[in-house]
This record gives C-alpha cells, sequence and structure tokens, in this order.
C-alpha cells in the first residue's frame, strides 16, 4: 500500500522525499511522525501527526478537510506558554496494531491564512508543512530538533529490508534494477578483510536476508582492514556480535552466526541464492566448496596474494564466480588455492585496507552483473587485478554462466 499510495499521489511523495516519516495506517489515515515539539517546561517531546484521507480510487487519496490530530501534548512555545490558534481539543481515535506506537490525544483545527484557499489547504503537502511550522517551530529553535527524519515506517507487508529510507535510490529512479535484489539470500564466509567490506557493502543492498560465518574475535588489527570506526569495547568481542551491533540499526534480516563452515553445514545454508567465500586457508575453502556445489549455490571466490618486489608491495586481487552449472569444471582449473602449502604456518599474509576493499568491491559489481544490475559486456567469470600496473584482466575461457 505505501509504495503505490507514494508513487501516485504527488503531494505524498514530496512529503517522502524531503525526509518526513511518512506512513499509513489502514485505508483511512496519513501519519507523519517524528514531529518535535515543546512541552509547559520547554522540554523536547515527539509527537505525530494524523490525518483523514479519502480514497478516489486508483491509489490517489485526497484529504478529507483542514484537521488534524495529535499524538502528544499540547504544544508550547518559546515562552512556555500553549501554542495559539490551534483550536480542536483532546480526543482519542482507534488506529490498527501497526499504528499502536500512536497515541492520539487530541485534534488540531487551523485553516490556511490565503483567503483564495477559502479555508482548505492545497494538498497534503502544504497541510503537513502548516502544522508542522507550527507546532513544531519552537522546538526546531530551541533544541534544533527536525522533523525530517527519513525514518521508513512503510505497512506491515512492505519488502524492503532497511529501516531508514532508501531516498538515494528514487532519486535515481533505479528502483526497477534495486528490486532485482529483493529475494536473495546471501551468506558471507569469513568477515576478515575482504570478507567485513563486502558486509558492509551488502548491507546496503536490497537483499532478503544476509547471513555471515566467522568463528574468530575482533582484534586490533582487524580495525585496519575492516570498514567504520573501532570502539575500544568490541577488542576481544567475535566478529560475529561486532558486526552485528555495527549493523543491525541499518536492516532486517542480518543472521551473523560465530561458526566455522565445512561440508557438514546444510542447515545453515538453506534457502541461500549466492554466497562469497573469504577464508585464506585452502583446506578450509575445500570443504566449503563441497557444501555449495553439492546444495547448487552458485559463489564468488575472493583471494589477494601480496609480496615485495624491489622493496615494494606487488600482487594481485582475484574474484572468481562458480556457476550452479559449471562450478565442478571451474572447480578443476584450481584457481582457487585448494589445500594448505607446507610453509603456510610461517607466510606472512600481508593484508592491506585499501586492497581488501578493492578486492571486494570487485566481487559485489560482478555479483550484480550476474543479476542484471549492471551491464555485462564481456563476461569473465575468472579475474585479476594488478597491483603493479593497475588492470584487470579476465580469463576468456571460463566465459560461461
Amino acid at each position: 500500500m505505501f509504495h503505490a499510495l507514494v508513487s501516485h499521489n504527488e503531494d505524498v511523495e514530496r512529503l517522502v522525499k524531503k525526509g518526513y516519516a511518512v506512513g499509513f495506517d489502514n485505508l483511512w489515515y496519513l501519519i507523519v511522525r517524528d514531529i518535535p515539539y515543546l512541552d509547559q517546561s520547554r522540554n523536547l517531546q515527539w509527537g505525530a501527526i494524523v490525518t483523514k484521507f479519502i480514497d478516489q480510487g486508483k491509489d490517489v487519496i485526497v484529504q478529507e478537510n483542514h484537521t488534524i490530530f495529535f499524538a502528544g501534548s499540547h504544544p508550547h512555545g518559546l515562552d512556555g506558554k500553549p501554542i495559539p490558534n490551534l483550536g480542536g481539543g483532546p480526543t482519542g481515535l482507534a488506529l490498527s496494531d501497526f499504528s499502536k506506537d500512536v497515541v492520539v490525544q487530541r485534534s488540531f483545527s487551523n485553516k490556511p491564512k490565503t483567503p483564495a484557499n477559502d479555508g482548505k489547504f492545497a494538498d497534503f503537502f502544504e497541510k503537513i508543512e502548516s502544522y508542522v511550522t507550527i507546532i513544531s517551530g519552537p522546538a526546531m529553535e530551541l533544541h534544533r530538533a527536525s522533523p525530517l527524519t527519513f525514518r521508513v515506517m512503510e505497512s506491515g507487508n512492505s519488502d524492503s529490508p532497511f529501516k531508514f529510507r532508501d531516498t538515494l535510490t528514487s532519486r535515481a529512479e533505479i528502483g526497477d534494477l534495486s528490486a532485482k535484489f529483493k529475494d536473495e539470500v546471501i551468506a558471507i564466509i569469513g568477515l576478515g578483510g575482504t570478507g567485513s567490506f563486502l558486509l558492509d557493502l551488502l548491507v546496503k543492498t536490497p537483499v532478503r536476508e544476509i547471513r555471515g560465518f566467522d568463528k574468530d574475535k575482533y582484534y586490533v588489527h582487524n580495525a585496519f582492514r575492516s570498514p567504520g570506526k573501532l570502539d575500544p569495547e568490541e577488542l576481544g568481542k567475535t566478529k560475529a556480535e561486532v558486526y552485528h551491533a555495527r549493523y543491525y540499526s541499518l536492516r532486517t534480516g542480518l543472521d551473523i552466526k560465530e561458526k566455522f563452515v565445512d561440508a557438514t553445514c546444510l542447515e545453515d545454508f538453506k534457502g541461500v541464492t549466492f554466497a562469497f567465500v573469504c577464508v585464506d586457508k585452502g583446506s578450509s575453502r575445500a570443504g566449503i566448496f563441497d557444501l555449495l556445489i553439492k546444495m547448487g549455490i552458485p559463489f564468488i571466490d575472493v583471494g589477494m596474494g601480496l609480496s615485495r618486489k624491489e622493496g615494494k608491495l606487488t600482487g594481485m586481487a582475484r574474484v572468481t564466480h562458480y556457476s550452479t552449472d559449471h562450478a565442478g569444471a571451474m572447480r578443476d582449473k584450481q584457481y582457487s588455492p585448494l589445500t594448505d602449502q607446507p610453509d603456510d604456518e610461517y607466510r606472512t599474509n600481508i593484508q592491506i585496507g585499501e586492497l581488501n576493499a578493492l578486492n571486494a568491491c570487485l566481487a559485489v559489481i560482478r555479483y550484480k552483473q550476474l543479476r542484471g544490475f549492471y551491464l555485462e559486456e564481456l563476461s569473465h567469470n575468472h579475474f585479476l587485478f594488478g597491483v603493479g600496473d593497475l588492470k584487470i584482466a579476465g580469463d576468456a575461457e571460463t566465459d560461461q554462466h
């Protein structure tokens, strides 16, 4: 209902784009939450505006009259006195369970000042803006509070995983492309350098669900090759705890487990539509490949190898795609190391934040190509980025889906 009403009513769309926390209750009320106001002690309080609308059919709605309901006490001015010229009075209003956070306490009546309007607002945008100016003006001046929170308050059956409205997608008019991810369930195996950047990118992609797996703890060295700030209280906690706490406020459908993945983890991967493998041990990678290939889950494996040359660092970042149909053949090509080298315990395993981030970006871009979000002119399923020459080379022999 939310998307239909917004897309068919330009005035409501203007409210949403400006940043108001717009929502609807059943088919009768438009609700704007996060309305700041002052109480009699000039303390900051938060309320909500509720206004009736008339459904004219085909998802077109118009306002019933110039009045509103308000969830909150009577707003006060900077002088501590009740704001005048707000007619109406105490009242209640029965809303649905979806809007149980909104408790209406009174109604207000304030007609437009312009005589030409004949006491009517031109549309919902003018109406809400007028009442917000009156109700929230003192709170905005005294506390610098803003009603423009961009908070998502869609109907209970919304398919968006985000807790905040993705205004950039709507402004760029690429909603049709973003919709390609709505049924995706993504698994990220390994949340080290590249895996943590992958997680950061994918939590901001409208996939339905993300499952992360990593058994290790989070230490200082992780902060130097992962996105986000370092909170000293995170040190020593599991990566699962740290990253879940970091992203849960942004979206739903986030499940990060403190777990080592091997070929026996079938239950954890039921329903997964795509996976990213971000581990650095060949033997671990082999067990994960066995699991994903057995379950018919397409996946991308990432890797990075750096060494010193002439006193400087050089090397490559790798992205290899294993489709459902050709994963076995791709595995046989041995692009991804599946065994541990005898000297693994002595290796330096150089990891650099910007290269981890680039490796993650390349993997996500390739995934989005596969899902039809980005144009795919050449279908390289295995490619390398060279640090020394800043070039990307693909293997044409693996150009299969």
